[in-house]
C-alpha cells in the first residue's frame, strides 16, 4: 500500500513540475550569488536603458544559470516585453535578425547583446505536419516566456532593479540537484525542434548534470527527427558540441543516445563494422587532445576536429583505391573528395573548413614520401604543424606509422646540417632496398605477393 501511494505521489509531483504556476519563486539577493560586477557592462546598459524607456527587461537563460553555478558566462541574453521594433527605436546600434523568431542584436564593438521579446503560449505558431516549429513570432508575458523555453535551468530571470532571480519552472531545484529537465512534454518539444536533443547532451556534458528520465528516454525514439535539421545549422551545433572543452564526454553521450550517426553517418558505419579498436582509440585521443587544448587556452579549429572524426572512412577508402593500383597521392585526393561530399549532406562545411580538412589528409601522403627539397617545403608549410599533430595521433592510436612519426619528430626539431644527414641516410637506405622508378612513391597499402608466387615467375 505504501509503495502504491509513493508511486502516485511521484506522478503527482512529476505533473506539478511541468504545470504552469501562478506564483513564481522569487529568490532575493541574500539567497543567490549573482553580483552585477560579474555581469557585462554592456548587458547592464541594455537592461537599464530598456527599464528607463518603460519596458520590462531581464537577464535570462544560460548567463543566469552560469552565474548561479559560479561559471563565467560566454554571453548575456536579455528578455523584454518590448517588441523587436521598439527595441530598435531605443538602440541605434541595433539590428533585427531571424525569421522563425525575430531577435534584436545590439552591438557594442565585438560584443553582441541578444534581446528577445517574451514569447507567447504557443497558440498561433506555424508548424509543419511533423510538429516542427516553422514560425514563432507570437509574443506574450514573462510567465508564458518562461514556460516556452527548452530546459528548466535555462528559464531563470535576473531582475536588475531588485537584484532578484525569478523562477517559474522549478529551475533552482534542478540546479541544486544537478539535473537537466525539459519543460513540457519531451516528445512534443523534440518535434518542435530536434536540435533540443543535441542541446540536452551538450548541457549535460558541459555542466556535469544528469539528464532526467523524462528528458532522456524519448531521445531514443525521437533521434530520427534529426534528419529534418538543415546541414548548415548542424555545423554550428557541431562546433558547440565539440569545441568547448568537453568533446569526449559529448561524443560518448551522442553515441549512447543514437544521435551521432545522424551527424556523421560514414563514421558511425565504420565504427559498427570495425574488427579492432583503432578507430575508437583514434577518435577518443583526438577529442581528448581537443579538450586539452581548450583547457590550456590554445586555439582549436573545426578543420582539425573534422579531420579526426572522418579519418577512418578516408583511411579505408585510400586502402581500397591503392589495392586497385591507384597511386598514393591520387588515392588520398579522391578519398578526401568522396568523404567530404558525403559528409556535407549531414553537416555542411564552409569552404575554408573543408579545405583545412582535405589539406591535413593530403599532407599525410606527402609526409610519407620524404624526398629531397620537398621535405623542406613541407616543413615550411603553414599546415605542417596540424599535419604533424595528426600524424602523432595516428602513431599514438596504434596505426603503423611509428617509423615515419619518429623520423619527422626528430627532423623538424634539429638543425639544417643534421637534417641533411638524415635525408642522406634515408636516401641511402631507400637505394639499398632497391631502385625505384622516378616519381613513384612506395605504396604502404599495396599488398606484397607471397615469396613462392614471385619465385614461380
Amino acid at each position: 500500500m505504501f509503495g502504491q501511494v509513493k508511486s502516485l505521489m511521484r506522478r503527482v509531483f512529476a505533473k506539478a513540475d511541468n504545470a504552469h504556476s501562478s506564483s513564481p519563486q522569487i529568490i532575493s539577493r541574500d539567497h543567490h550569488g549573482i553580483s552585477r560586477s560579474n555581469i557585462s557592462e554592456n548587458a547592464l546598459k541594455v537592461l537599464y536603458r530598456l527599464n528607463s524607456a518603460g519596458y520590462e527587461a531581464y537577464l535570462v537563460g544560460g548567463g543566469v544559470r552560469d552565474l548561479l553555478l559560479g561559471r563565467e558566462p560566454k554571453d548575456f541574453d536579455v528578455a523584454t516585453d518590448a517588441s523587436p521594433e521598439e527595441v530598435k527605436k531605443v538602440f541605434r546600434n541595433c539590428r533585427l535578425i531571424g525569421r522563425r523568431f525575430r531577435l534584436a542584436h545590439i552591438y557594442f564593438g565585438r560584443e553582441i547583446i541578444e534581446v528577445a521579446t517574451f514569447r507567447g503560449d504557443g497558440r498561433g505558431d506555424r508548424r509543419s505536419k511533423d510538429g516542427l516549429l516553422v514560425r514563432d513570432n507570437v509574443y506574450g508575458t514573462l510567465e508564458e516566456d518562461a514556460w516556452r523555453r527548452d530546459f528548466t535551468i535555462n528559464s531563470l530571470y535576473y531582475e536588475v532593479k531588485t537584484f532578484s532571480v525569478i523562477d517559474h519552472v522549478g529551475a533552482m531545484a534542478d540546479i541544486e540537484a544537478g539535473r537537466l529537465h525539459i519543460i513540457g512534454d519531451a516528445v512534443e518539444r523534440y518535434r518542435e525542434d530536434p536540435v533540443r536533443m543535441l542541446r540536452a547532451v551538450r548541457f549535460s556534458s558541459k555542466l556535469g548534470f544528469v539528464i532526467s528520465e523524462e528528458t532522456s528516454k524519448p531521445i531514443f525514439e525521437c533521434a530520427p527527427l534529426m534528419e529534418s535539421v538543415s546541414s548548415a545549422r548542424l555545423f554550428d551545433e557541431m562546433c558547440k558540441l565539440f569545441l568547448h572543452g568537453y568533446a569526449l564526454t559529448t561524443y560518448e553521450q551522442l553515441r549512447h543516445y543514437g544521435l551521432f550517426g545522424y551527424l556523421f553517418p560514414l563514421v558511425e558505419k565504420s565504427l559498427e563494422q570495425q574488427d579492432h579498436d583503432y578507430p575508437k582509440t583514434f577518435i577518443a585521443r583526438g577529442l581528448e587532445n581537443t579538450d586539452l587544448r581548450v583547457s590550456e587556452n590554445k586555439p582549436v579549429i573545426p578543420g582539425f576536429l573534422l579531420a579526426v572524426l572522418l579519418w577512418e572512412p578516408v583511411r579505408t577508402l585510400v586502402a581500397q583505391k591503392c589495392e586497385q593500383g591507384m597511386r598514393l597521392m591520387q588515392a588520398y585526393q579522391e578519398a578526401a573528395d568522396e568523404v567530404i561530399s558525403q559528409q556535407v549532406k549531414s553537416i555542411s562545411m564552409p569552404r575554408r573548413v573543408s579545405l583545412q580538412v582535405k589539406e591535413i589528409w593530403i599532407m599525410q601522403a606527402k609526409l610519407s614520401m620524404r624526398r629531397g627539397k620537398k621535405v623542406f617545403e613541407l616543413l615550411e608549410s603553414n599546415r605542417f604543424r596540424a599535419a604533424f599533430d595528426f600524424l602523432r595521433l595516428r602513431h599514438q592510436s596504434g596505426e603503423e606509422v611509428s617509423e615515419l612519426y619518429e623520423w619527422w619528430n626528430v627532423f623538424h626539431q634539429t638543425d639544417y646540417d643534421e637534417q641533411e644527414n638524415m635525408l642522406s641516410e634515408l636516401r641511402h637506405r631507400q637505394e639499398k632496398n632497391g631502385p625505384r622508378r622516378r616519381g613513384r612513391s612506395r605504396n604502404p597499402y599495396r599488398r606484397r605477393r607471397p615469396q613462392s608466387e614471385m619465385e614461380s615467375e
